[in-house]
């Protein structure tokens, strides 16, 4: 026997609730990782500081480096004064503990600098990279253009208070689209 079938459940649309909205964020946005459209959110490109998320696109620029045989996972990256000065505990900002003028394998870094957030790290990162933070930086700013990122500026590879250095919600969340998608 066939099952009963309730007709009005059948063709009754599913509710969809709006998207919780952050009570602290000046700018949010919720996007659809497959598609790219914005499903909800505010202030989606005001400019402002993207703080610790700049290392997200430090990671990128590092993955791209990598996939390009540019640098190799275990490349020995060293933890230059400059690094701690202006990244670690001179700054009073979040750092890895890896010791000044010492190396240390560039997976445990990035490590470091994804899991514990460590700013030191990030400038040892684009040291390695490209011989200097601005340097480093310009690296950055490529890719962000590369990636469509309009309203995006990077001067620091850790995300620390920096004159010229900004982004937007809807550009950050194009790099973690483009993060997930290309590595």
């Amino acid at each position: 026997a066939a099952k009963p079938t309730n007709a009005s459940a059948a063709t009754k649309p599913t509710a969809v609730p709006d998207a919780p909205k952050p009570k602290t964020a000046r700018a949010w946005l919720v996007m659809d990782d497959a598609t790219g459209k914005i499903l909800a959110g505010e202030q989606i490109d005001e400019r402002l500081e993207p703080a610790s998320l700049t290392k997200v696109m430090t990671a990128y620029v590092i993955a791209a480096e990598l996939q390009a045989g540019r640098i190799q996972a275990h490349d020995a990256v060293k933890m230059s004064v400059n690094a701690w000065q202006h990244g670690g505990g001179a700054v009073d900002g979040r750092y890895s503990g890896f010791e000044v003028n010492k190396a240390a394998d560039l997976t445990e870094m990035l490590k470091g600098m994804l899991v514990q957030s460590s700013n030191d790290v990030a400038v040892a990162l684009a040291e390695h990279v490209a011989d200097t933070e601005p340097a480093f930086a310009a690296l950055m700013n490529d890719y962000a253009k590369r990636l469509g990122m309009e309203n995006t500026h990077f001067t620091t590879s850790h995300g620390l208070s920096a004159e010229d250095q900004y982004s937007t919600a809807r550009d950050l969340a194009t790099l973690g689209r483009a993060f997930i998608r290309d590595y």
